[in-house]
C-alpha cells in the first residue's frame, strides 16, 4: 500500500463518521427524482419549513454534520442567487424573501454541527450550460456566493451525475474553495480530498482503501477519473433513509435492521456515512422517518454500550489486547493509528485458543459483531508495514443482538435521467 499522509482536516472529517444529507428542492413538489429545469419556480412553496427541526433530528440521530442540496441538477437554487431567476427568490415561499441555505447554516451554527453544501456542476436550467466558458463563469459565481455568504463550510459536494465527458474549469473552481473555505472537504471531483464509495446503497467493501489513484464518477456509468498519482481520499457512503433521494408520499422508509446493516458496513468498515433525510412538501422531515431514526439510534446505542477498553501492547506482527478481567462481549472495535497514513492491510483476531474473526483494512473504526465470547485477552495479527492500532474496545451491552442484513436483492434506484 502506497504510504500517503492524511491532512489534519481529513482526519478530523473521518472522526465525524456520520452526517445527514438533505435533498430538498423543486423535485420535492413535482414528485420527481430528476427534473429538467423547466418546472416553474412558483411550485416551490413549503408551508411549514423549519430548518432548525432538520438539524435537531439529524443531531439527535448522532449526525455530526449536514450536507444540503443547495442546487440539484435541475438548476433550482435554494438561496437568492444573483446568477439566475430560477431560485427561491422567484417562488411564493416567504414572498420571495426566503433563503433555505441561510436557514440551514444558522441552524447548524446554533446547534453545533458542521455545514456542507451540494452544488451540482450539471445544470439543466442554465441557458449558458452549452457554452463551457460562460457556464464556468456562471458556476464560479454561484460557488463564490455559497463560499462567502454562509459561514464556515466543512464539505463541498460535487456530484458527477450528468457530467461524464464534460470538462469544467476545475482549477478555477477549486481556487475559489481554497481561497474562501480552505478547511472544507472536496467531494470526489476536481481536486478531491474525500471520495464517493461508488454506490448509493451506503455500503463499503473490505478493504476500504484510503489511498487511491482513481475515483468513481457516477452511479449511472462505469467511468472513473484518474488522479495522476495516489492520493489519501477516505470514502463517504451516501444512502437515503427512503428508496428515493427526494420525498415521495408513497415511498417507504428503510427498516431498522436495514439501517443497522448499513451502519456496520459503512462506519463499521472505516468509511463515513451520509444518510439522506428528505423533507416533505411541508418542509419537515416526516414523522415516520423521525420515528425510524429514533428506533435505529436506540438500537445502535444498545448494541454499542457497555464498553470495556483494552490495553493495547504492540509487538512484532501485531498486538495483544488486555482487559482488567475476563469480559463477555459480542462486539469488537479496532481503531488504526492513521497519523502516518493507512498501513494495516489485513488483521486476524484470536482468543487464547482459536481465531475469532479476520478482515482486511481497519482504518478509522472497524466494528466486528461476533458470536458471544468471553476473554481476558485477545491477540491481533496485523499485516502491512508499520501498521498499529490507536485503541481497541469491546461492547457488552447487547449480547442478544442478531446480525442485521441488507434485504436480499436490494439496490438503490439506478435509473439515469431522461
Amino acid at each position: 500500500m502506497t504510504q500517503v499522509m492524511p491532512t489534519p482536516a481529513q482526519l478530523r472529517w473521518q472522526q465525524l463518521e456520520f452526517g445527514a444529507f438533505i435533498h430538498f428542492g423543486i423535485n420535492t413538489f413535482a414528485g420527481k427524482e430528476w427534473s429538467d429545469g423547466s418546472i416553474p419556480a412558483s411550485t416551490f412553496n413549503p408551508s411549514e419549513l423549519d430548518a432548525g427541526s432538520w438539524v435537531r433530528v439529524a443531531k439527535e440521530a448522532g449526525a455530526r454534520y449536514l450536507v444540503l442540496t443547495a442546487k440539484h441538477h435541475d438548476g433550482f437554487c435554494l438561496w437568492p442567487t444573483t446568477t439566475t431567476d430560477y431560485s427561491v427568490a422567484s417562488s411564493p415561499w416567504r414572498g420571495g424573501k426566503g433563503d433555505v441555505v441561510r436557514d440551514v447554516a444558522e441552524a447548524c451554527a446554533e446547534q453545533g454541527i458542521g455545514l456542507g453544501l451540494y452544488l451540482s456542476p450539471w445544470d439543466r436550467n442554465a441557458d449558458c450550460y452549452s457554452d463551457s466558458a460562460a457556464y464556468d463563469d456562471f458556476y464560479l459565481q454561484q460557488l463564490t456566493e455559497l463560499c462567502t455568504g454562509y459561514g464556515p463550510l466543512m464539505e463541498l459536494w460535487f456530484d458527477g451525475a450528468g457530467s461524464v465527458g464534460r470538462e469544467y474549469d476545475w482549477d478555477r473552481i477549486i481556487a475559489v474553495v481554497k481561497e474562501h473555505q480552505p478547511e472544507a472537504m472536496i467531494f470526489n471531483m476536481g481536486q478531491p480530498t474525500i471520495r464517493w464509495v461508488g454506490n448509493e446503497n451506503g455500503l463499503a467493501l473490505d478493504p476500504v482503501n484510503y489511498v487511491v489513484d482513481r475515483t468513481s464518477d457516477t452511479q449511472y456509468t462505469d467511468s472513473s477519473s484518474g488522479l495522476g498519482t495516489a492520493h489519501y481520499l477516505p470514502p463517504e457512503c451516501d444512502v437515503s433513509i427512503r428508496r428515493g433521494w427526494f420525498w415521495h408520499p408513497d415511498d417507504e422508509v428503510k427498516s431498522t435492521g436495514h439501517l443497522l446493516a448499513i451502519y456496520y458496513q459503512s462506519v463499521g468498515m472505516g468509511a463515513n456515512l451520509l444518510l439522506n433525510l428528505p423533507p416533505d412538501t411541508r418542509g419537515l422531515i416526516p414523522d415516520e422517518d423521525v420515528r425510524r431514526l429514533r428506533e435505529w439510534t436506540a438500537e445502535l446505542d444498545r448494541r454499542l454500550s457497555g464498553a470495556v477498553e483494552a490495553t493495547v501492547e504492540h509487538h512484532d506482527g501485531g498486538a495483544t489486547l488486555s482487559f482488567p478481567a475476563a469480559v463477555t462481549f459480542n462486539h469488537l472495535e479496532l481503531v488504526e493509528d492513521l497519523s502516518s497514513g493507512q498501513r494495516i492491510t489485513h488483521h486476524v483476531v484470536s482468543g487464547d485458543d482459536s481465531k475469532l474473526v479476520e478482515g482486511k483494512t481497519v482504518g478509522n473504526r472497524r466494528i466486528h459483531q461476533l458470536p458471544v465470547v468471553t476473554a481476558k485477552r485477545l491477540h491481533v495479527k496485523l499485516s502491512g508495514e508499520g501498521g498499529s492500532m490507536a485503541s481497541a474496545r469491546v461492547y457488552t451491552g447487547a449480547l442478544d443482538a442478531a446480525v442485521p442484513a441488507i434485504p436480499e436483492g436490494y439496490e438503490a434506484p439506478t435509473d439515469a435521467p431522461d
